[in-house]
């Protein structure tokens, strides 16, 4: 019996949370450093005419911001407020936004996610500019997106801290095995080391792992699109790498019957390639740690024991709307039934303008007032740390711990934190810095991992450098200490303080 496919037409009545161009600014903002900001305020300066830094109309500006008090809801919807909108009304708009934020071109939010601490499952997660990992942080981070077992994952820290300044491996991989055998007792095939070998050279940037200059400029050129000329290139660095290095392009050129100008057009690609990949990434780290410009203030005053939050403004203007633009909007309005065409247009105009201007001047003064909040709160949370300095003293603190004292989301706090500095009488910290999970032992005892780190810092410093300790032994001098930590986990803190492998440490 054959059935029959009947169409139908049905009507659906769909509520959807849709983000404003107002939301979209305050969030884009928010994330924004300091320097970043200037920028981003004298663009809108340059572009906005409704827009000045003199005081021309005194109904909006910058500093009775701070005198008014804003519910988060507020800020999210713009500043109005829906009587009718309950608890859950809130929470539906807070999913659709955070669905939104994930989409976001790359160039308005961060490009790194990290994630901080142990078990709680995105509870402090941060966007962070890649330029800001080191070397061996980056190559890690790629590591935590591959499927490895217990064993590759052994190798591959393993190889990535034998890498040299220039990202090649210049060992063996018969060494390499030897090594990890009489160092760290893990008896690992060669072929094993090579596989895992060949998923490090897959990391950016390419030609990470090479064993000589030969095979990373090859892995740099099997990664182009396949052309006539990524063949060229090949061919010249597997049978001509000789006359390659030795400048001797007469050779190649007659080996491969080109013309002078294929000729120069295949030297000119092959000198685009770089022979030190992993110098570009040391490179950026230093450079960004060059640059960098606190977005807080954190001082003490001496006498009564009370921490001061000051938040930096850089050479961001007071900002106001132009009295011009604006009186010529309300004389309009005024008279609108006497206004001509041209008139009606040059109302439009200035219209928008100065709404644009008044909604930029809302966004930038939102952004201050979520991040004195944050920052105040986290000042509070951290006082002991920012009073002695001592960074064992920093408690256990993840994004929920702030969100539920400021009564923001979790989400805001998060993007208010994301590339933001503090500057200390101690130092300048990443606000990311002072955000970590508490270690849970086996038997429940739970401890701070700066704590942890400190200690591990201070018995590897003061070892015998001619007999380091090895991470099983770090294990269990931590243990003796009070700290019962796992040797993996004393491997992981160990990398993460930049310590190498006790072979390396030997003097």
């Amino acid at each position: 019996m054959s059935q029959r496919l009947i169409q139908t037409t049905e009507q659906q009545q769909v509520q959807r949370q849709q983000l404003s161009a107002q939301q979209l600014l305050q969030i884009h903002l928010l994330t924004m450093p300091v320097a970043q900001l200037e920028q981003a305020v004298q663009a809108e300066l340059d572009d906005n005419p409704a827009l000045e830094t003199e005081s021309g109309n005194d109904d909006f500006d910058e500093g009775a911001f701070e005198e008014e008090k804003y519910e988060e809801g507020e800020f999210e919807e713009g500043g109005e407020n829906d009587d009718a909108a309950g608890d859950l009304e809130r929470e539906d708009r807070q999913e659709a936004l955070d669905n939104a934020l994930q989409s976001l071109n790359a160039d308005d939010m961060m490009d790194d996610e990290r994630k901080f601490g142990e078990g709680s499952a995105g509870e402090t997660t941060f966007y962070e500019p890649r330029s800001e990992a080191t070397f061996y942080d980056v190559l890690r981070t790629q590591m935590g997106e591959l499927r490895l077992s217990n064993i590759e994952q052994n190798v591959m820290e393993y190889l990535i801290g034998s890498l040299d300044n220039d990202g090649l491996l210049r060992k063996p991989l018969t060494q390499i095995a030897d090594e990890m055998a009489i160092y760290h007792n893990i008896d690992v095939p060669d072929d094993v080391i090579a596989h895992v070998l060949s998923m490090l050279q897959t990391f950016d940037p390419a030609g990470i792992g090479a064993r000589n200059l030969q095979e990373c400029l090859l892995i740099q050129v099997k990664r182009m699109s396949p052309t006539p000329m990524q063949q060229l290139m090949q061919h010249v660095l597997k049978q001509r790498f000789n006359d390659f290095i030795h400048n001797r392009w007469q050779r190649i050129q007659h080996a491969l019957h080109l013309n002078e100008e294929q000729t120069a057009a295949l030297q000119q690609a092959l000198r685009r390639l770089n022979p030190k990949p992993g110098a570009a990434l040391s490179e950026s780290s230093n450079n960004s740690a060059q640059h960098v410009t606190p977005d807080f203030i954190v001082s003490i005053d001496e006498q009564q024991g009370t921490l001061h939050v000051q938040l930096n403004r850089g050479n961001i203007p007071q900002l106001y709307i132009s009295a011009t633009l604006s009186n010529m909007v309300k004389a309009y309005q005024n008279n609108r039934a006497g206004i001509n065409r041209t008139q009606k247009e040059a109302l439009l105009y200035s219209k928008e303008k100065v709404e644009r201007a008044k909604s930029f001047i809302k966004a930038v003064q939102q952004r201050h007032h979520t991040l004195l909040l944050t920052m105040q709160t986290i000042a509070e949370w951290q006082r002991q740390f920012f009073i002695e300095g001592d960074e064992s003293l920093i408690r256990p603190m993840i994004l929920k711990d702030i969100a539920e004292k400021t009564q923001l989301h979790s989400s805001t706090i998060s993007r208010a934190c994301a590339n933001k500095y503090v500057q200390t009488q101690w130092g300048i910290f990443p606000l990311r810095h002072l955000f970590s999970d508490s270690y849970t032992t086996e038997t429940g005892q739970q401890l701070s991992k700066h704590e942890i780190k400190d200690v591990l810092q201070a018995i590897i410093n003061a070892e015998d450098k001619n007999t380091p300790l090895s991470d099983e032994e770090l294990q269990k001098t931590m243990a003796e200490k009070g700290y019962p930590i796992a040797r993996r986990t004393i491997a992981k803190y160990r990398t993460q303080l930049h310590i190498p492998v006790a072979r390396l440490r030997k003097s």
